[in-house]
């Protein structure tokens, strides 16, 4: 399918989604997260791909909403169309591997969409930030939520009434950010990183995820038994027993996703 504001390509399991809005700093616009709704849906419904990688450009990942798009809306337009609501949470709803991979301005809305992925690996250029405030709004795609998760209330709330950045150290350090390299490196430590989780059964990436997943979302007993569950489920997979068979056998497992 082509695409207007996104780049789209899979190569060795991996589908690689560009974000395309060059002259706009790959503001996220209705365009932009339409399609992009659509392409990571695609990615998690075709066979021949395992992990999704989600980037932008080297001068910004996304550097927040489109504020031109936004400005003249009213609360009746924004609130019957449930702006940007449907399309963040099909997003988040994708059951295979996510990857974000940042680089430059990660601001706003870009911010929040490389939350919604499974986790971050930044260049060393990269600037992450909440500043709504800034525009007279707060944060709408789930920043209040999920940065609290990664980094904290305090830091969370200090970045959500200053509106300041967050350089790329003081994010690895807080959680936010999983790995850093030179920005010149980015891409191609990524696609390293997704090939090697695409070497994995699929069956336990996606199992992995939802019980990680999980332990945001209930308490830890809960959580530990749905985790349990799955651990226990895994068993009656061929790859379970491939996997132990080759950890045995001093091989590397052939996993069929079965």
């Amino acid at each position: 399918m082509a695409y207007e504001t996104l780049i789209v390509e899979v190569e060795d399991d991996v589908a690689l989604i560009r974000m395309n809005r060059p002259d706009a700093l790959n503001a996220l616009n209705s365009k932009l997260m339409t399609e992009l709704s659509s392409a990571v849906q695609a990615a998690d419904r075709n066979d021949n791909v395992r992990v999704i990688v989600l980037t932008g450009s080297e001068k910004a990942f996304a550097a927040g909403a489109d504020v031109k798009e936004m400005a003249g809306k009213s609360f009746v337009e924004v609130y019957f169309d449930n702006l940007f609501g449907p399309e963040a949470d099909a997003i988040a709803r994708v059951r295979k591997p996510m990857i974000a991979a940042v680089s430059g301005y990660c601001l706003g809305g870009g911010c929040e969409l490389a939350m919604i992925c499974d986790f971050i690996i930044a260049s060393d250029t990269a600037k992450f930030g909440q500043p709504e405030i800034n525009l007279g709004i707060v944060a709408g795609m789930g920043g209040t939520q999920r940065l609290t998760r990664f980094v904290g209330k305090s830091k969370s709330m200090d970045m959500h009434l200053t509106g300041r950045f967050m350089e790329v150290a003081e994010a690895e350090r807080c959680g936010l950010v999983s790995r850093v390299f030179p920005a010149k490196d980015l891409m191609a430590e990524v696609m390293k990183i997704a090939k090697k989780i695409a070497e994995k059964s699929l069956l336990s990436t996606m199992a992995a995820k939802e019980c990680v997943n999980r332990a945001q979302e209930s308490a830890l007993s809960e959580g530990i038994l749905f985790e349990r569950r799955v651990f226990h489920a895994l068993f009656a997979t061929e790859d379970q027993k491939e996997g132990m068979a080759a950890f045995m056998e001093k091989r590397q497992p052939q996993f069929r996703d079965k």
